[in-house]
Parts: structure tokens; sequence; C-alpha cells
């Protein structure tokens, strides 16, 4: 029997091994739920399980359920016990200011669904003010109280999150002259609007502990 015969039959016999597995597996686990949701019945009348999504096998309806990726990396060497710290402190500083990054992004996004609505400049001025008054409203206070290095991970972080650095997004959003007079106040404190996120450079550790983060790693 030719060599790539004898491969394609251990692959088909492999696939219904892995499809049967799948289907005990899922059969178990049905079962499980039946049992769970036939005592909680008997106890509360009320019958106990779990809403998941659903995938159809061969004709067969399979539960489906995704996975959060799994990162792995090399692990880091430090150098000394202040290289160490430094590492502790930028993880703390990453979930700090991570999550007005996203706040970022998804205020940018709702932004520019809203313009699409509007029809005059003055709605849309009307529009940006508001929504700069609830901003400070809910975030001036913590966001007075960052350090100057959260403040300057902040502003990578939001061009990592929303491809555009903070300088572009003022300039967008409030004019020319307000992203100068921002630009020109975050320089006298050693910051710059218009630094972008590298991943590939100088920020690549942050962006590997955010991925670590998101998969629930770190």
């Amino acid at each position: 029997m030719p060599y790539i015969s004898r491969l394609q039959i251990t692959y088909n016999c492999l696939a219904k091994m892995l499809l049967k597995l799948i289907k005990m597996v899922s059969l178990t686990a049905i079962c499980s739920l039946f049992f769970q949701g036939a005592s909680g019945q008997a106890k509360n009348d009320s019958l106990v399980g779990y809403l998941v999504l659903k995938m159809v096998v061969d004709r067969d309806t399979l539960p489906y359920i995704p996975l959060k990726p799994i990162y792995i990396f090399p692990p880091y060497k430090f150098k000394n016990q202040a290289d160490f710290r430094r590492y502790q402190k930028l993880i703390y500083n990453i979930k700090k200011v991570y999550p007005y990054s996203l706040l970022a992004k998804q205020k940018l996004y709702e932004m520019n669904t809203n313009f699409l609505k509007l029809k005059t400049e003055r709605e849309k001025k009307v529009y940006v003010n508001q929504v700069e008054d609830e901003m400070k409203k809910e975030f001036e206070a913590p966001l007075r109280h960052l350090t100057i290095s959260q403040g300057k991970l902040l502003v990578k972080l939001i061009d990592r999150e929303t491809g555009q650095t903070t300088y572009e997004l003022v300039r967008q959003i409030k004019g020319p002259f307000n992203a100068f007079f921002w630009q020109a106040m975050a320089r006298m404190v050693g910051s710059n609007l218009k630094t972008k996120f590298d991943k590939d450079g100088d920020d690549k550790m942050v962006d590997r502990l955010i991925l670590l983060m998101e998969s629930g790693q770190l």
C-alpha cells in the first residue's frame, strides 16, 4: 500500500476516534447537567443547567464553549532586584490605567456613531461638550491622581486601543488650538501626546503583559 494512502487511512481513523471522543464527552456533560437539574428540581422545583453555544458536526449537535487563548512567552530574566521591582511597578501601572484606555476606545466608537446622526456643526459641538462634561464629572478626579509615569503609559495605551494618538484625538474632537495647548502642557511635565505604542520595540513587554492580563494569566 502506498505511503500516502496509509497516512490517509491513519488520519481518517484518528478523525473518527476524535469525533467519537467529543460525542462521549458531550454526552457525559449533558447527562451530568440533566442529573444536576433533576436534583435541583427535586429540591427547589427549578432546573439547574448552563446555556451554551452549539455547533453541528456530521449532523450531530454538540455544545460549543469558546475558551480564552493561552499565551506562552519566554520567562523574563531580571538583572537585579531593582529590575524586578520596576517590572512589578509596570504591572501595577498597567492594571491602573488600562481600563481608561478601553473606555477611550468605547467613547470614541460611540461618538463616531452618534456623529453620523448629527447634521450640523452646531449639533456636533453641543454633543462634544455634553460628552466632555459627563467624562469630567466621572473621571477627572481619578485621572488627576495618576502619576506622571502612569499618565505617559495611558497616552501609549490610548494609541494601542484606538489606533490614534491622544494628540490626534484631541485635534479631531476639540480642534487644533486645544490640541496644541494640551500638548504644550504635557511637554511641561515631560510627556508627549503624540507618543505612539510600539509593540515590537520599547513597549513589547507592556503588550505581552496586557495579553496575559486579558487572558486571566496575570
